[in-house]
């Protein structure tokens, strides 16, 4: 509990400067600001709570805000829906009961297996706790890496991202994806701050990438459900991919993700191209 106190303390702080003041609806008070953001004060205001109770929310203290308190903090920092999950998760406060079974080993049904496999055209991964990578099609494997063939310990969507040196070659957007990625397993560790897988992953990243440990230190939490990412394959060249998630019923902590290209453009004659090579090969 102590060091979900400790989280909690971190992310309010860093949440609260880096809010504009001049955004947040307070009436100016002629006093120099000696650092960036709101007062601890001003986010007692806006969250209509005393100073004195939200300075020791931010310190840490072991109190137990009400879900109506934690929402209204939520607002008065300007958090996202990620960010208010994440505020909630620290303070132990979720919208479903039991959001997580026992940290044993995850598995891919068989249905999934084939369901992945239909999608031949389209790239797709399964992801599960912590960006481990449970499974990949046969476009996955050639688009991003067939991690099947890495050690299991690297099975690991953040791993790889920081540590292939294959990996920061194929992402043209390398810097905004890791952020990303950084910012995801955030939200992660906060819903299982007890599981000793995830804290010993990122304290390898930590001590081998310096951009990860700057990246973790900033707070920052970011909820993947849609996007792009650019890339420059060594097999087709340049293309674009945009991906959507979904979330397995029943099975909260397992993620599929679906890569497609527009119809028509330069990318997507790239991943057909891909598709045709893989096939051949």
């Amino acid at each position: 509990m102590a060091v979900t106190n400790r989280e909690l303390a971190d992310f309010l702080r860093r949440a609260r400067s880096q809010v504009d003041p001049s955004r947040a609806g307070l009436p100016p008070d002629g006093r120099v600001r000696r650092v960036p953001g709101l007062r601890r004060e001003e986010v007692a205001l806006l969250a209509g709570v005393s100073a004195d109770y939200y300075a020791r929310l931010e310190q840490g203290r072991r109190i137990t805000p009400s879900p109506a308190v934690v929402e209204a903090v939520g607002r008065a920092l300007g958090l996202d829906e990620a960010g208010r999950a994440h505020l909630r998760d620290l303070i132990g406060i979720t919208a479903v009961p039991v959001r997580r079974r026992a940290h044993g080993v995850q598995r891919v049904r068989p249905g999934l297996y084939r369901l992945i496999d239909a999608l031949d055209g389209e790239p797709a991964l399964v992801l599960g706790r912590r960006t481990d990578v449970l499974a990949a099609n046969r476009m996955g494997k050639a688009l991003f890496t067939d991690f099947e063939r890495l050690p299991p310990r690297h099975r690991n969507y953040a791993r790889w991202m920081f540590l292939d040196d294959d990996a920061r070659s194929l992402f043209a957007d390398w810097e905004a994806q890791a952020r990303a990625a950084v910012e995801s397993l955030r939200l992660d560790a906060g819903r299982a701050p007890d599981d000793q897988a995830t804290a010993a992953l990122i304290a390898d990243l930590r001590e081998h990438s310096p951009e990860f440990a700057h990246w973790w230190d900033r707070h920052r939490v970011h909820q993947r459900t849609h996007g792009c990412k650019r890339l420059r394959h060594p097999l087709v060249g340049e293309l674009t991919v945009e991906y959507e998630t979904l979330v397995l019923p029943g099975d909260p902590d397992t993620t599929l993700f679906v890569y497609t290209a527009e119809p028509g453009s330069p990318s997507k004659r790239a991943l057909d191209l891909l598709a045709s090579w893989t096939l051949s090969g």
